[in-house]
């Protein structure tokens, strides 16, 4: 069978097996798209999801590995309090904005190529953080790992889809989904281990061997048909405009909410300007991508409200993730005064549960085709968990905090993968790898608005107790826990027994409303799934 008919035939299987309401001709497949060679051995195939695997858990691991780290790395650069958000922002602003822009170009010149070029991107940036000489080197080496990591994600995905087959493909993406999961989870106990018994340069340092591993794996083994389209019209045949404004009002509109209350006040020109241009520049790129002949994100992604749904759910479950994993270890430290490695280890009832809930989650979309059922299950746990996550003391009650660690866990592991094979399933073959593009765009934004806006809202719970603060220990303490807003456990040590409980206090209470912000927005993505069909034909 010719890669043409191999790739005709999926498509065929796809819209038998789920019930798209439309089939895909030849003629709806572009002679651009790629399609696996022949039919791959079995340890080619567990050789390339190996390299593929490890490429996407460094992606995923290094935007929370620096969670543990931060306040050691900030200490070191003896940098600004605004390096403490930045260092970690810079990451997921440079993976935001750049993320729809690599489907397309894997369209233009090969898949593989364009995996390629995005791990080389990614170690070269961790090169630059593992040696940086002072913040600004730093965080010039975590955009660029950023802009390397929003390729490795969306390749990744967009080459398993290339590769298998609709009932493979599911559980491979299921095998990637628990691995982003579980490398989201584990990346405070790595930074922790790093600061605490080696240096913290390590947290990126381990990016070159592993990051070099998957590279050379994929090189040899990974064999996808590359276009033949030269630098001229490949670059000529780029939504220029499209990649301008998509670009330009996601910067902006992260920056804004980044500048806001913390470098500027919210009511200053500079952040009103960057997040009302952030929004008009999105909304012009929605506009304006009706028109090209090849779309950085076609709207026909978006032309059921199925599809809708499911960019919004996986928006909704990418915030609360990300989320989850960067303040929790704030909590262990700062009002448990766990030590950084400790404030990881804590997280194992998370990751335990993420992963056993994400592998059942699989087994049952193999098993059942209905996705419907499991999003709408990770939602709900979800949602409980953020609930019960306000229920958090400011004192170790490890009931609650294995409980509620659980729960949550229970509610994000399946949704890695059930809303991506949704999405897959509901659109054609040729809008693959541009659908596939959209969700991780959607994903990577999500975990960006995220950190920087529970950022915000925790900064302004603990700067408005500055009062009870100054009141309960003196201006100096209380005005240095304020501004460094992280509260970091060598700041409370210093502080007598009897007057700690003070700052737990107002260090648990502005956690509890990032943990409400968390609880909206997954009460938001559980009424969405609840709007969503399955598509698969059942049975009489």
């Amino acid at each position: 069978m010719s890669g043409e008919e191999h790739e005709i035939a999926a498509a065929q299987v796809a819209d038998e097996e789920y019930g798209a309401k439309e089939k895909v001709s030849e003629e709806d497949v572009p002679e651009e798209n790629v399609t696996y060679q022949d039919s791959p051995s079995k340890q080619r195939v567990v050789i390339i999801l190996l390299g593929l695997g490890l490429s996407v858990f460094l992606a995923a691991l290094d935007i929370t590995i620096v969670s543990t780290a931060l306040p050691k790395i900030v200490a070191h650069f003896k940098a600004s309090d605004s390096a403490y958000s930045w260092i970690a922002s810079s990451y997921l602003l440079a993976n935001a904005s750049s993320v729809g822009l690599w489907g397309r170009l894997s369209d233009i010149w090969g898949r593989k190529s364009i995996l390629s070029i995005s791990i080389i991107l990614f170690l070269g940036g961790s090169l630059i953080c593992a040696l940086a000489i002072n913040v600004n080197m730093l965080i010039a080496g975590r955009a660029l790992q950023g802009v390397g990591s929003g390729g490795i994600t969306v390749m990744a995905n967009i080459c398993v889809s290339d590769l298998f087959d609709v009932q493979r493909r599911s559980a491979y993406l299921g095998i990637f989904g628990a691995t982003w999961a579980i490398a989201g989870a584990v990346g405070p106990i790595i930074g922790g281990a790093f600061t605490s018994y080696v240096t913290w340069r390590w947290c990126f340092y381990i990016n070159l061997p592993v990051g070099g591993v998957a590279f050379l794996f994929l090189l040899f083994f990974l064999k996808i048909d590359t276009t033949k389209k030269t630098l001229v019209d490949g670059l000529a045949s780029i939504d220029w405009i499209g990649v301008g404004l998509v670009i330009a009002g996601t910067i902006m509109l992260l920056l804004g909410l980044e500048f806001g209350g913390d470098q500027f006040a919210w009511s200053s020109a500079t952040v009103i300007c960057l997040i009302i241009f952030g929004v008009v520049a999105l909304i012009l790129f929605g506009i304006y991508e009706q028109f090209p002949s090849a779309p950085i994100i076609p709207l026909a992604v978006f032309s059921s409200w199925q599809n809708v749904a499911l960019l919004l759910v996986n928006f909704c479950h990418g915030a609360v993730f990300i989320g989850g994993c960067f303040y929790l270890p704030v909590y262990f430290q700062n009002v448990l005064l766990e030590s950084s490695i400790m404030s990881g280890v804590l997280l194992l009832p998370l990751v335990g549960a993420l992963a056993i809930s994400s592998g059942l989650g699989g087994w049952y979309l193999r098993a059942t085709g209905r996705f419907r059922e499991v999003i709408i299950f990770g939602m709900f746990f979800t949602t409980l968990g953020y609930g019960l996550y306000m229920d958090l003391k400011p004192y170790a009650s490890w009931a609650r905090i294995v409980l509620y660690q659980m729960i949550i866990g229970v509610g994000l592991g399946p949704n890695f993968q059930a809303t991506l094979i949704a999405l897959q399933a509901n659109v054609q073959i040729s809008e693959m790898s541009q659908a596939t593009a959209a969700f991780s765009l959607v994903r990577q934004l999500a975990a960006s608005v995220s950190v920087v806006v529970g950022t915000v809202i925790y900064n302004h719970e603990v700067a408005v107790r500055k009062a009870k603060l100054v009141a309960a220990l003196g201006y100096t303490i209380g005005t240095e826990i304020v501004a460094a807003s992280t509260a970091t456990s060598s700041i409370t040590k210093e502080v007598p027994v009897d007057e700690r409980q003070v700052i737990f206090d107002v260090i648990n209470k502005g956690l509890s409303y990032v943990w409400l912000f968390y609880l909206c927005i997954s009460a938001l993505g559980l009424i969405l799934a609840c709007t969503l069909r399955n598509l698969r034909k059942q049975s009489s």
